[in-house]
This record gives C-alpha cells, sequence and structure tokens, in this order.
C-alpha cells in the first residue's frame, strides 16, 4: 500500500513539473523544415554576409527596443572614439535608474571599459557617460545614433535616449536592429570581440577590488555558436534579445522583441536552430569568372568575366537558383579592361536577387583595317606605287646614260 501511495506522489510530482514548464514555456520549437513559433511579439532571422532574411515575424512592426539600443551607441563609439581615451564621468551618468556600475562624478575609466560595461553588464550610466564622451552631450549624441541609423539603413527607428530607457518616441523594429548588429559584426572588430566576451574585470574607483563584469547573454554559455549580441528589459518593453551565433563560419542574426520571461532564450535558440538547420550558404559566383565570350565589331572576340562575386543563402536540399546573361548590343573596338558590357542576372523562384556587371577581361584594340583613313590609303598607295616605279626606272635610265657619257667623253677626249 505505501509503495502504491509513493508511487502516486512522485507521479503526480512528475506531472505537476512538467505543467509548470509548460506553461512557464510555451514555445514551439521548429520542426524540420517549418518556421518555428515563438512567444515573441516580432521576430526577425537573418544571414550576417548577405543579409538575407530567413525568418520575418511582424519584423517591422515598431517596438520599444529596452537596452540592445546599446548597439547604437556602441557602433558610434568605436567609429568616432579611440579604445584608449579617457572618459570622465560627468554629473548625469550617476542619477540613471536600472542596471549600473554605479559610477561616480568625475570617476575615470578608458572608452574600452565603458564599452565593456555597457555591453556586458548593460550598464545604462557607462552608456550615458560614453554618449557625453563622443557627443558633447547625450541631445548631440542621440542625433548622431539617429543619423547613423538612416546610413545603415534602419529607416524604421527613432533614438531619444543613449541607453533604452523607456521613453515616448523611442522605438525600433526587429529588422532595424538586425542590420544594425549585422553592420556592427561585420565593420567593428572590437564590437565583434566585447560581444562575445563572457565575463571581464574592470577598475572600481576608492574600492581595493575591481568591478567584475558578467555578460547577461545567457547563450554564450548554453548555445554552441553563441558569439554575441545584446539582451533588454523593460517592464514596457518586455524581453528583448540580439543574438547571433556561428557554425561552420556561417553566422547568423536572430532578433526577438518583447518575449516575456525566459522564453526569450527559447525563441532566439529555436530561431537560430531553424537557421542552422534548414538553410545553407552557397556561392553562386566568384570574381573574375569568365561568364561568356563575344565578337567585338572591328576587333577581335572579348571574354567577359565577372566584377564581383555573389553569394547567398538557400534552403537545403534545393537549388531554386537560375542565371541570365545579358550582353549591350553593338560592342565596338576599342575596348579598355574593365569595361561594362553586360551583367548576369541571378533568380530565385523566378524572382531576381542580384545582377553582377560583366567587364572586359583584357584590352580589345580596333584593327587597323577598320580605321577610316585605312583603305583610301591602301587604294591610293596602288595607283601612286606603279607611278613611283616608273619615274624611278626613268630616273635610273637617265643616271646610267648619263654616266656612260661622262666615261665615254673621258676615254676619247
Amino acid at each position: 500500500m505505501k509503495r502504491i501511495v509513493c508511487f502516486f506522489i512522485v507521479l503526480f510530482f512528475v506531472l505537476g513539473q512538467l505543467m509548470a514548464d509548460a506553461a512557464a514555456d510555451p514555445v514551439s520549437l521548429a520542426t524540420p523544415g517549418s518556421p518555428p513559433s515563438i512567444t515573441g511579439e516580432t521576430g526577425v532571422l537573418i544571414d550576417v554576409k548577405t543579409g538575407k532574411v530567413l525568418y520575418d515575424k511582424n519584423a517591422h512592426d515598431r517596438m520599444e527596443p529596452a537596452s540592445t539600443t546599446k548597439i547604437m551607441t556602441a557602433i558610434l563609439a568605436l567609429e568616432k572614439g579611440k579604445l584608449t581615451d579617457i572618459v570622465v564621468t560627468g554629473k548625469e551618468p550617476p542619477r540613471v535608474d536600472g542596471t549600473r556600475i554605479y559610477l561616480e562624478e568625475g570617476e575615470k575609466l578608458t572608452l574600452e571599459q565603458m564599452l565593456y560595461a555597457m555591453l556586458l553588464n548593460s550598464a545604462n550610466d557607462a552608456a550615458v557617460a560614453i554618449a557625453e564622451h563622443i557627443g558633447g552631450d547625450v541631445p548631440s549624441f542621440v542625433k548622431m545614433m539617429n543619423e547613423k541609423a538612416r546610413e545603415i539603413g534602419a529607416k524604421d527607428t527613432t533614438f531619444v535616449n543613449p541607453n533604452g530607457l523607456p521613453v515616448e518616441g523611442h522605438l525600433t523594429t526587429a529588422y532595424d536592429l538586425a542590420l544594425m548588429a549585422r553592420y556592427a559584426l561585420l565593420n567593428l572588430p572590437e564590437f565583434r570581440k566585447i560581444v562575445s566576451t563572457k565575463t571581464s574585470n574592470i577598475p572600481w574607483q576608492g574600492k581595493e577590488w575591481d568591478r567584475r563584469l558578467i555578460n547577461l547573454n545567457k547563450l554564450l554559455w548554453n548555445y554552441d555558436g553563441a558569439d554575441g549580441v545584446k539582451t533588454g528589459y523593460t517592464h514596457s518593453a518586455g524581453q528583448t534579445l540580439v543574438a547571433s551565433a556561428t557554425k561552420d563560419g556561417w553566422q547568423l542574426i536572430a532578433v526577438v522583441l518583447k518575449s516575456q520571461g525566459r522564453n526569450i532564450w527559447r525563441d532566439a535558440e529555436s530561431l537560430l536552430d531553424y537557421g542552422f538547420n534548414n538553410f545553407k550558404p552557397i556561392t553562386v559566383i566568384e570574381k573574375g569568372r569568365v561568364i561568356t565570350s563575344e565578337k567585338v565589331k572591328y576587333g577581335d572576340i572579348v571574354e567577359l568575366e565577372t566584377s564581383a562575386g555573389f553569394s547567398t543563402v538557400i534552403p537545403r536540399g534545393t537549388n531554386p537558383l537560375t542565371t541570365k546573361t545579358v550582353i549591350k548590343p553593338g560592342i565596338t573596338a576599342p575596348i579598355k579592361k574593365g569595361d561594362v558590357l553586360g551583367e548576369l542576372e541571378i533568380f530565385e523562384n523566378g524572382q531576381i536577387i542580384g545582377n553582377i556587371p560583366l567587364v572586359a577581361r583584357e584590352d580589345i584594340p580596333r584593327k587597323i583595317y577598320t580605321n577610316w583613313w585605312f583603305w583610301p590609303g591602301v587604294i591610293s598607295l596602288a595607283f601612286y606605287a606603279p607611278f613611283r616605279i616608273m619615274v624611278g626606272v626613268r630616273r635610273y635610265k637617265r643616271y646610267k646614260n648619263h654616266t656612260r657619257y661622262i666615261s665615254y667623253v673621258k676615254k676619247y677626249r
């Protein structure tokens, strides 16, 4: 009897735990070939190299980014400042709410140390200190943030502060955040280094110990290949995350906005798994590949090569790509190496996804017999040459006769 009672007690306990987990994590992981279902209100998955979108859930809806804002703050800091810059804390950073490293007015840290504090520990006070150092003041820095967002292509983003604390009008989209993260990963090696760092130490003014910084991105510990980027949370924004991972040299970015609790990690993992399991990167064409040869009017045959390479991402087990060569009509010599004479159009499922200029592989001079003056010259020479020969013969005969006469006179004088 006791064994039966114990069995049911254990059974109820296990079922209770399973039900609790299901309630806490109502995320449907993707089955092979099917897009995942995420709890985040918006999300996107992109390929870092090409920017191609592999998953989209309301990716262009404007949402609060929370601390993922700091991606843009870091971009400007790395492009406008030097890591060795000394950042002097002003009056405002110590007054900032939320996550912070408790900077004090007048405290000095290098820009690099401030970046580690902002990107690992998500320090709001460090973000303001960076903004004041780079922009002179926060409003000027925010203007720079919005200008940079437009430059990158994040056209649906409006920043109001450098740290993402809730304020009216501070909005972006999952897609725009993916663009910002992609820009940083492709162009800023120091950014890649910092966001992939799990822990770090920086000095603490007036203390005998350092500040211990722990990256809030749990995927760095729990997901194979994770190497960035930034977490975020406020009550109104919910859980936000921009995550990157690399497998076999192929890097993806997953963005999830307004998820709940620990579902944010499941959402990101689900998107990354979906990308790595169901797609593959391919090089469609390399730079310098000869595509075709064309006859040149008034010249020889010219080889046309690609002026750039082209890569994309396609579903595994398929090859939906086709190409079409388009050549300019009436190719005429002379041609210089590198002249654009056509293009290679690339299609995916019938939709054009790219085109590559086709250029001359070498110089093609105009043949001399095709010049306007060539044939008149030949004809003139044909008539003039016999005349010159006749004149030459007559002169030669006269010369010979004259020579004989002189010899005769000298002999018989």
